[in-house]
């Protein structure tokens, strides 16, 4: 009884030698198309044209080649089906028993600037699609392969007719997962291009469908706490390449992230110390290594265990620096030879190097709730001092303007309420997550005094209004000169005036920046 396999890919990767294999070992004889019947030929294979088999051309610039009876009859045919094997004789259905069919470059074409919307059109596959669900319906007896890294696997399992069944199974399931993400991408293109003026949520710049969807990356030990199973899902190893270090877990991906979007905020040589994805120091400076110094003197004890994210290459003198404290993890663009054989010695530290430079404006904030997720785009609004308006009756030095700006970069990535006390471009004391600001602003003070760090001279910033004269007292009689916050309370004449009685200098930017 003849078997035929049924191989028809845009991805060409390894068709050569599965295919050769499935001849000489397994006693296949092949059916395909177009291009990839000329690269078996090419290889010295024989192989039948789909449309010599089915007796029908392929037409129309190829739309239509494996759209026949003929195709999918031999796919869908249940062999444990006695009128089915008997209505595939009588119409000269050959059965075929292994399909392997990648689909056009629909996402890669899209993704392309200048793509035109003819060309995408054109990548959207239609056989294929239907020749994988045809076969993964089928796949008590039917083997489809949609991925070329599965070549291996199926020819390993078709000596053990038990682990062919199971991989059988897991394939089927793995082609509905890729049509269902590319029927997805071509939902999203589409919907992109649209010119409609109705008005609906689209409107808003967010779609109407929206679709979680990646493959597991990586299972994690646990997840927030140990009684928690989790796994990495998505293409988070696109961005970041681990260069040692213990396993990721669930903890240092989110620390990682929150470092990543807080360091995309600066130009300047930066550092930034995280715990819990807060900012516990933060300093930008001429070079890494002050900026380093700055940071970590904000405050010594919260960094133990946390993540340190810097914006330019590690070189081995801030490794030296860097190496004398303990941290889960180290996140650079670069790091030097000589840095990495430093960190070399503490073979748990991990070092991650962030490859695509991802900043504050990328991706959207995904959040899981009840019965649902919600999506907004990132907080990424930055602030010129044109963008402010001065409120007190002083105006602000250039040395308090500088002050405001550094600090108001930082309190956006502070869990609210939040309190950002700075100096020129360092953070001199933070205080977050609280259920009152005041509180906020009374643990920051307690971090600088605990840094011996003087706030005279500092400036405040508050990622929301304050809603009584109370915090702003509070950071006037700690030392701050001046404030940067939203504005916006019913009771800002009051905050403004006791701003004056205490000469210090006020901006609103408008712009609230809660983080929960």
């Amino acid at each position: 009884m003849k078997k035929y396999a049924l191989l028809s890919v845009s991805d060409k990767t390894g068709l050569v030698d599965f295919a050769h294999q499935l001849v000489t070992r397994h006693g296949y004889q092949l059916l395909s198309t177009g291009g990839t019947a000329r690269a078996l030929r090419g290889a010295g294979l024989e192989v039948t044209d789909v449309s010599d088999y089915t007796g029908f051309p392929e037409m129309m610039e190829g739309r239509v080649k494996t759209l026949h009876p003929k195709v999918h009859g031999g796919l869908l045919c249940r062999r444990d089906v006695p009128e089915h094997l008997e209505q595939a004789r009588a119409h000269g259905i050959e059965l075929i028993d292994l399909v392997v069919v990648n689909l056009y470059p629909f996402e890669e074409t899209v993704a392309r600037p200048s793509v035109s919307r003819a060309e995408a059109i054109e990548q959207i596959d239609i056989g294929g699609p239907s020749m994988l669900r045809s076969a993964a319906k089928n796949q008590d007896s039917v083997t489809v392969v949609v991925d070329p890294a599965d070549y291996d696997r199926v020819l390993k399992a078709m000596d053990d007719k038990a682990a062919l069944s199971d991989l059988r199974r897991q394939l089927a399931t793995k082609v509905y997962r890729r049509t269902s993400a590319y029927d997805a991408a071509i939902a999203d293109y589409l919907e992109s291009q649209s010119d409609s003026e109705t008005p609906d949520f689209s409107s808003l710049g967010l779609p109407m469908v929206y679709r979680l969807q990646g493959d597991k990356a990586m299972n994690l030990r646990y997840g927030e706490n140990p009684h928690q199973k989790a796994a990495l899902y998505g293409r988070f190893f696109d961005v970041f390449e681990q260069l040692q270090g213990k396993e990721l877990s669930f903890n240092n991906i989110i620390d990682i992230s929150a470092a990543t979007y807080l360091i995309g905020e600066f130009e300047k040589p930066t550092v930034a110390i995280l715990k819990h994805t807060n900012p516990c120091g933060v300093a930008s400076a001429d070079d890494l290594l002050t900026a380093w110094e700055r940071a970590f003197e904000t405050d010594r004890q919260a960094p133990f265990g946390g993540i340190i994210v810097v914006n330019q290459t590690v070189d081995e003198e801030l490794a030296n620096a860097i190496r004398e404290i303990f941290c889960e993890v180290i996140i650079a663009p670069h790091f030097s030879d000589d840095a990495v054989d430093v960190f070399s010695r503490k073979k748990n530290l991990r070092l991650m190097v962030n490859r695509a430079g991802v900043g504050a404006e990328s991706l959207l904030d995904i959040r899981s709730a009840v019965g649902g997720f919600l999506i907004q785009d990132r907080d990424q609004r930055k602030i010129r001092p044109a963008d402010c308006k001065v409120v007190s009756r002083r105006q602000p030095t250039d040395e308090e303007w500088a002050s405001m700006l550094f600090g108001w970069k930082v309190v956006k990535h502070v869990k609210s309420n939040a309190i950002v006390y700075s100096k020129g471009e360092q953070t001199i004391g933070i205080g977050a997550g609280q259920m009152s600001r005041v509180d906020s602003s009374r643990i920051a003070v307690w971090k600088a005094g605990e840094a011996k760090l003087p706030l005279q001279g500092s400036v405040i910033a508050s990622d929301a209004f304050f809603p009584f004269p109370d915090g702003l007292v509070a950071a006037a009689e700690a030392g701050a000169t001046a404030a940067i916050q939203p504005g916006g309370s019913m009771r800002d004449e009051a905050v403004i005036e006791a701003a004056n009685e205490r000469d210090m200098a006020m901006v609103f930017t408008g712009i609230r920046h809660f983080r929960h």
